[in-house]
């Protein structure tokens, strides 16, 4: 079990836990972060909905979402020899499981205040199941792989504002509204007006301004690792010379005691102490 991520209420199977349950999860927790995925265009879908077909759409997605968790979250339930420790380190899965079952059945557009609230909470527990999820491949020193991610990125949030925000009228302006919410520069030739496009800019930002963050950090890390494998191997290298001197001084000290011992051993009387007689 990783104990930071059971902060988050992800926890996953602990490691006293049985072993057919801590491989089922190596498989589940992939399937799990999969159907995550699948929040994203109900939300979208649902948000721009105008016919019923759409809505339908939306609420398929966070079925198809619910009926995965729902049955993922069963078996591991049934497979663990601890399930009230499981479900209590999983908690993240279930909060998800039943706010996209909800969102099957209610919430149609346009939304209250309150039913904004409750969505826009759903939908960061959903990023942060993800981002915890892949984490591991997001680190500084994989510079290649967040490069390309940074990509994907990129080409995402260029259709997503393309789809979403009626002012852009091709991809190359949502891929220019994309880099630009990204990297949190504002030119104002082009700004998100619609509830949609604006919730999608928000993600855009915290998602952007954290891969941003993870390439620069990586670019660093490359040349402060070049630095630290140039004094290390100095300091590898001094240690040497400096062990070398050291054998020597023993060399040549034992040497010297060696040439005090021959010419000192004949010259010299031997003097002999006796204890003193007894009065």
């Amino acid at each position: 079990m990783d104990s930071e991520l059971g902060n988050f209420g992800l926890g996953g199977v602990d490691s006293h836990d049985g072993p057919r349950a801590i491989r089922a999860w190596r498989r589940v927790r992939w399937v799990l972060c999969a159907l995550s995925f699948l929040a994203i265009p109900a939300f979208y879908i649902e948000l721009n909905a105008t016919a019923q077909f759409s809505l339908t759409v939306a609420r398929t997605l966070y079925l198809c979402m619910f009926a995965g968790f729902a049955s993922l979250l069963t078996w591991m339930h049934h497979v663990s020899r601890k399930p009230k420790v499981w479900l209590a380190h999983n908690r993240l899965d279930l909060v998800i499981m039943i706010g996209s079952g909800l969102s099957a059945g209610f919430g149609a557009t346009p939304w209250q205040p309150a039913e904004w609230f409750l969505r826009m909470a759903f939908m960061c527990l959903v990023a942060l199941r993800i981002v915890l999820s892949l984490r591991s491949f997001f680190t500084p020193n994989r510079l290649v792989w967040l490069l390309v991610a940074g990509a994907c990125v990129l080409a995402m949030a260029g259709a997503g504002f393309y789809w979403l925000e009626p002012r852009v009228h091709s991809y190359a302006d949502g891929l220019w509204l994309a880099f630009k919410s990204g990297a949190t520069v504002g030119y104002g030739d082009f700004a998100p007006t619609t509830p949609a496009s604006r919730v999608f800019a928000a993600f855009v930002v915290l998602l952007g301004y954290g891969m941003l963050s993870l390439v620069f950090a990586s670019i660093a890390a490359a040349f402060i690792g070049k630095e630290e494998r140039a004094l290390r191997h100095e300091m590898h290298r001094d240690i040497k010379r400096l062990s070398d001197e050291i054998i020597r001084m023993h060399v040549e000290l034992n040497a010297l005691r060696k040439a005090l011992n021959i010419s000192g051993g004949g010259g010299d009387d031997v003097v002999q102490l006796r204890p003193r007689d007894a009065p």
